[in-house]
């Protein structure tokens, strides 16, 4: 008696239900795998979880402070600017004055772009002696409140750049590499919808970043105001010079009305310390860390650890099993 099947549908029915037993058997068989290498499994999970636990506290502790800012109410004299500015918009161009704000630079998105720049960070690291508080730190003790350097790298007694850099780095550190640094723990960002501006420092000292947070805000304020001035003192000297020069009245009218908006630039920047922010929340010392997040390490490096040797029992089974 034949047992050949002659019908497709049959033939394909035997053939799903022989996959189905195989993939069963496999199934079985990777779990037996699992079972019988539970030892090294759990070795290696372990391992990793107390590496993991190690490294969480080996971490030294970050703590951000931040401030929110508010871009500072620029409506001073800008009835008057924007008059001239549709009136004489091409003798204002030729006399180097921007009056009003359409086509202008936006002076927050401007401040944002200048704290970031290399030249704003740079002057701000020289003027308030702080690279090694930026580059040698080693822990800060919260009992004390007292920062401690890293030997290797600076020597606080002598207060001199000690370590060991291969070329063409420097003993001291140089404001490019010092830049880099601060930009990792440096944060400047604004809230499209609401226009607000957050400032922020990552350091292992909550009151230097808390320090450097107000440093970062007055220094800008002081930048920003500066160029401003130097930009209306260079505008009224020039205009001054027409003024001598034309003996039209209409254009001298238009002439001494620019001078007085000037006028009004500069009288505006000496009056007022937050010339481009305000401060709505200011920087505080924080109490809680920011990061590491030791939680979250400790179980990504035991789940790690996990999978790595279930994989390592599997690949061990089948390459004895393929010999």
């Amino acid at each position: 008696m034949s047992n050949t099947i002659s019908n497709p549908q049959d033939a394909e029915f035997v053939q799903q239900q022989h996959f189905a037993a195989n993939d069963e058997i496999d199934l079985r068989e990777l779990f037996s795998v699992i079972w019988a290498g539970k030892k090294l499994i759990i070795a290696i999970t372990l391992l990793f979880a107390i590496g993991a636990v190690a490294l969480a506290l080996w971490m030294p502790n970050i703590y951000k402070s931040e401030v929110l800012l508010a871009p500072a109410d620029e409506a001073q004299g800008s009835g008057g600017l924007a008059a001239l500015a549709n009136q004489f918009g091409g003798l204002a161009s030729l006399a180097g004055i921007n009056l009003g704000k359409r086509g202008g630079t936006d002076k927050t998105e401007l401040a944002i772009e200048v704290m970031e720049s290399r030249k704003f960070t740079s002057d701000f690291i020289e003027k308030h002696q702080i690279l090694p508080d930026l580059m040698a730190v080693d822990k800060w003790d919260f009992k004390t409140n007292k920062i401690s350097y890293n030997p290797k790298v600076y020597d606080e007694a002598s207060k001199k750049w000690v370590r060991k850099v291969k070329p063409p780095k420097q003993i001291k550190p140089s404001m490019q590499e010092a830049y880099k640094r601060f930009s990792k723990i440096f944060s400047v960002t604004k809230d499209k919808e609401t226009g607000f501006v957050k400032v922020s420092i990552e350091h292992k000292s909550p009151y230097i970043a808390k320090q450097w947070v107000d440093w970062l805000v007055t220094d800008i304020n002081q930048v920003m105001k500066q160029r401003d001035v130097t930009e209306a003192k260079r505008s009224t000297e020039y205009l001054e010079k027409q003024i001598e020069q034309t003996n039209v009245a209409d254009i001298k009218s238009v002439l001494y009305k620019l001078v007085e908006e000037q006028a009004k630039t500069i009288m505006f920047a000496e009056v007022r310390d937050e010339y481009i922010f305000k401060t709505i929340d200011p920087a505080l010392v924080p109490e809680d860390k920011f990061k590491p997040k030791r939680a979250l390490i400790c179980v990504l490096g035991t789940l790690l650890g996990g999978m790595l040797a279930v994989f390592i029992v599997l690949v061990r089974y089948f390459v004895k099993k393929g010999n």
